[in-house]
């Protein structure tokens, strides 16, 4: 019998045809994620990354609530183009705290790896607001909803506990103070020195300009502006590594 007679049978034979397509499929997975567990360098150590502020998670949570990853991507390709447009190539430590991660190739709007610290609080919350106003052909739907809704945040503590077990570094003391962090880093008076120790380089602020409450749109423009701004690169030779 040739070989091609043989592959016939194959495909006239419905449930041969699914257990070697399972087999096949079960040892290409096999073989490319095995060695996973055993790489010590598969997600390199990077200084600067840590685990997201209460307000920075909710911000993300209501991000993802909003389907705002389906239009931007959080993934910069190691490519001169990827590079010159939007910054240094993401490192894999970038998303070693996302659950899940943010990547993708799907970009009606840019790449948001490194938004952060780009534009002004103001700026976000005019562009979440109303888009068109400061990108005329911007598709992007309107956000000013965010401003108006006050942020739940009563399951803040749980939500990172939840991190924790999945293998985020929260400690006891920072699921503790979860829901005191999150309204410090929101408030420009408030006492911020408990978030201070628990998160480097966290900017707390009145991100959307409306002192009299924490709101939705607190939390997605805190998130937003921390997006890259973790890893100092200027001791990274970002040029040099693109193809």
């Amino acid at each position: 019998m040739s070989l091609l007679e043989k592959h016939g049978v194959i495909e006239r034979n419905a449930s041969l045809l699914l257990v070697l397509s399972l087999l096949v499929v079960t040892v290409g997975g096999i073989v490319e994620i095995a060695p996973l567990f055993y790489f010590q360098n598969t997600i390199e150590k990077v200084d600067g990354m840590r685990p997201y502020t209460p307000l920075e998670l909710a911000g993300r949570n209501i991000y993802l609530r909003e389907g705002c990853y389906v239009c931007h991507s959080q993934m910069i390709r190691p490519f001169r183009d990827e590079v010159e447009r939007y910054g240094h190539y993401s490192l894999a430590a970038e998303s070693m705290y996302d659950h899940p991660f943010q990547w993708g190739s799907k970009r009606t709007g840019p790449d948001l790896a490194r938004v952060g610290g780009r534009y002004s609080d103001v700026w976000h919350v005019e562009h979440l607001t109303n888009p068109q106003a400061l990108v005329p052909e911007s598709i992007m739907p309107r956000y000013g909803f965010l401003s108006q809704a006050e942020l739940d945040y009563r399951n803040i503590a749980a939500d990172l506990k939840v991190n924790a077990i999945l293998g985020v570094p929260y400690s006891e003391e920072a699921i503790a103070n979860a829901a005191a962090d999150l309204v410090a880093q929101a408030t420009v008076d408030g006492d911020t020195s408990g978030l201070a120790s628990r998160y480097a380089n966290a900017r707390a602020a009145d991100f959307d300009g409306n002192p009299a409450k924490v709101t939705e749109m607190d939390a997605v423009v805190a998130y937003l502006q921390m997006l890259g701004t973790l890893v100092d690169f200027t001791t990274y030779d970002a040029k040099a590594n693109y193809r």
